[in-house]
């Protein structure tokens, strides 16, 4: 027998104790404490009134198809449209499958790997390289060739080699490699690419929460647009009448010209108002081709004629649930990506580690060698070679601990970003629940400023034509009423984009994927 094969098993069973070996640490998600309750709701002291029409409440929580809550049927056909064409969201499923991919190759690496080959050559030995030798001994051919020329039986080919420095080689086989994952290094790369993947189904899910709260905003601002245009031509038809009865008066001469210039110049402000509402209102409906991945010239027919149609602005829910803290971590995308490139920072310090350690690996070969093409796939003409592999880095000028530490240090900064994110969407999510509630006292209070600013133009035209009272008293209160119509206008698209902020903020809406890959 021979002596180094009492060897072998006991070497298999240290590779086979060294593959249970996995370096580096293990990775458990950070423990991360919240508020019970959020402080605009019941948590905290707030000197607003709660008698605004909608509420944000803690209360149980659905947010799948939050979008319907505004109860409008365009609305909903919109956002289908963009679930179905958006371009980031499609760019964003792209990187689901590229990170897919990834984790496959990398899952290769646990796995052998064989390569085929074959060549067919015209070799020529160089008299001033190595020598030639006329006969007797042994010597090195091309390609690795060994033969002697006194061997019984040999070829005339083989013997050849030794009185021409010209012949023909033909090799075809296989080569063979598996490299034995000893400390885990390549099982940390797919721990690694796992949470990529994950990663990057979080990115979509958050790129879908992102244009649900695009397509809704620009919706509601769309709405606010056609609404604001609509008061100021209604403003500017009544400074039209109002001109006209100056006019009228001027004429018996009941007033001065100064009345009619007054008259003329309010007119003439409300005109150079609209062009650009109808600006916004156009740049909306640019903004919603966009999110729905088309140019504006390729929206539908039907869609062009309800988005120009002005409807009301979308009002939202009497009450609007919000969950809980706790909920809004398991929830958001982007608090859930932000866990997993965290998972994938700790797993790459393994596969840096494993570098320090030795690689073991088997390699073996078999194929057919020959220096005529009629031999090449004799029995005789066979070659092998197999045996295990060991590699081990002792000198690299502290490369391998450099890398170490650089992985450390991208762990330590996904571990920030992480907390960084839960602050950031905690905040958001108060934020959006302090602007929604504050919104509502505000529109609450227009709404009764624009009541009042009607009666009072009303009484001061009555008291103009009566003659108990001057054209401006009357301008005055135009004014003021157009102002307090613009604000209130203002303020019901505000409460529906704040609306929006909120459901965005509470990372809801990307429930429905399944509906839409």
């Amino acid at each position: 027998m021979n002596p180094s094969s009492h060897w072998l098993p006991i070497g298999w069973i240290v590779l086979a104790l060294l593959a249970g070996c996995t370096v580096g640490p293990d990775y458990r998600a950070p423990a991360v404490d919240v508020a019970a309750h959020w402080q605009e709701i019941g948590g905290g002291a707030t000197t607003l009134p709660v008698t605004q029409p909608s509420q944000a409440v803690s209360g149980s929580l659905t947010l799948v198809e939050w979008w319907t809550a505004f109860d409008d049927p365009a609305l909903n056909e919109l956002i289908a449209a963009a679930l179905r064409a958006n371009l980031d969201l499609q760019q964003a499923q792209e990187r689901v499958l590229e990170a897919r991919f990834r984790r496959a190759g990398t899952e290769a690496g646990l796995f052998p790997q064989v390569e085929v080959d074959a060549t067919a050559e015209h070799v020529r030995l160089s008299k001033n390289g190595i020598p030639i030798p006329t006969g007797g001994g042994t010597s090195a051919g091309a390609s690795g060739l060994v033969a002697r020329p006194d061997q019984a039986g040999g070829s005339s080919a083989v013997q050849s080699l030794f009185t021409k420095s010209e012949l023909n080689l033909y090799q075809a086989g296989f080569d063979a490699s598996w490299g034995l994952d000893a400390f885990g290094g390549i099982r940390r790369n797919i721990e690694a690419s796992n949470a990529d993947l994950a990663a990057a189904v979080e990115d979509r899910r958050s790129v879908m929460v992102t244009l649900l709260a695009e397509v809704a905003r620009n919706y509601v601002e769309l709405r606010g647009a056609q609404r604001q245009v609509a008061i100021a031509q209604a403003n500017l038809e009544s400074q039209r009448q109002t001109l006209q009865l100056t006019q009228q008066r001027r004429r018996v001469g009941m007033t001065t010209d100064l009345d009619v210039s007054r008259a003329s110049a309010e007119v003439n402000t409300t005109e150079s108002q609209l062009p650009l509402l109808l600006a916004q209102e156009r740049q909306s409906i640019h903004a919603l081709a966009v999110l729905l991945g088309v140019g504006l010239e390729a929206l539908s027919p039907e869609m062009t004629a309800a988005l120009a149609r002005e409807k009301a602005v979308p009002r939202g829910p009497a009450q609007v649930p919000v969950g809980l803290p706790s909920e809004l971590l398991r929830r958001r995308p982007d608090v859930r990506r932000a866990e997993r490139q965290l998972a994938a920072s700790t797993a790459r310090i393994g596969v840096a580690v494993a570098d320090l350690y030795p690689k073991f690996s088997l390699t073996g070969n078999f194929g057919f060698q020959s220096l005529t093409f009629n031999q090449w796939a004799e029995y005789a003409s066979r070659t092998f070679g197999i045996g295990p592999a060991v590699s081990w880095p002792i000198f690299d000028f502290g490369r391998i601990r450099a890398n170490i530490g650089a992985m450390n240090s991208e762990q330590r900064q996904a571990l920030a970003h992480y907390q960084s994110t839960i602050l950031g969407a905690l905040r958001e999510v108060e934020d959006a629940l302090s602007l929604y509630s504050a919104e509502q006292v505000r529109r609450a209070s227009l709404d009764q400023a624009v009541q009042d600013n009607r009666l009072t133009v009303n009484l001061s035209m009555q008291l103009y034509t009566q003659g108990a009272a001057d054209f401006l008293s009357v301008l005055d209160a135009e004014r003021s009423l157009y102002a307090s119509e613009e604000a209130l206008a203002e303020s019901d698209k505000t409460v529906g984009t704040d609306l929006v902020a909120l459901y965005k903020a509470l990372g809801g809406g990307w429930e429905i994927e399944a509906q839409v890959r």
